[in-house]
């Protein structure tokens, strides 16, 4: 039975060493706020060029470029909207979390590290945001990637992503 060992930490995407980092996108591959300007901004343009070569990318689809600058090998695009600043409802959570994961385990990846998907600009409360998010963790069933780091901006974030994963792992 493979088992994927999740990490719910405080810190900044950007300044990980892992596999690949997750943006949750728009399907313009327009990288503005949020997390997304956040990469863009420590990883080069060259990240949102490559993005938006691949535009439109559908809600529920995973594209994978470099990393530019970064210490990650790599950012998976997840698009949990159509246009920039849309508010979206917790189901393009579930998708582009479900989206990133089976773009790493077909790449092989071991770790990668998603930021909270859809709190921002995306208006999805918090803990629903974590239940989804870990309810797709739960459910992939390859083996890779192995270690997930589910990172937050804030040490009281933590709780609802510790929350989240308690209840997952009851019988």
């Amino acid at each position: 039975m493979h088992t994927m060992v999740i990490h719910v930490a405080v810190g900044d995407l950007t300044h990980l060493s892992v596999d690949a980092i997750v943006n949750p996108a728009n399907s313009l591959g327009v990288m503005s706020g949020g997390v997304a300007g956040s990469i863009r901004e420590a990883g080069g343009e060259v990240i949102e060029e490559e993005a938006k070569a691949c535009a439109p990318i559908a809600v529920g689809a995973a594209i994978v470029t470099t990393a530019g600058e970064l210490f990650a090998k790599a950012v998976i695009h997840v698009p949990t909207m159509e246009e920039p600043g849309m508010k979206i409802g917790v189901e393009n959570v579930r998708r582009a979390t479900r989206a990133a994961l089976l773009a790493a385990a077909r790449l092989n990846y071991q770790t990668i590290a998603f930021p909270t998907i859809g709190t921002g600009v995306g208006g999805v409360p918090f803990d629903e945001a974590a239940r989804a998010m870990v309810d797709e963790l739960r459910a992939h069933r390859q083996p890779q990637p192995q270690t997930v780091y589910l990172i937050v901006p804030r040490q009281e974030l933590c709780p609802a992503f510790e929350e989240a994963l308690r209840m997952a792992s009851l019988p």
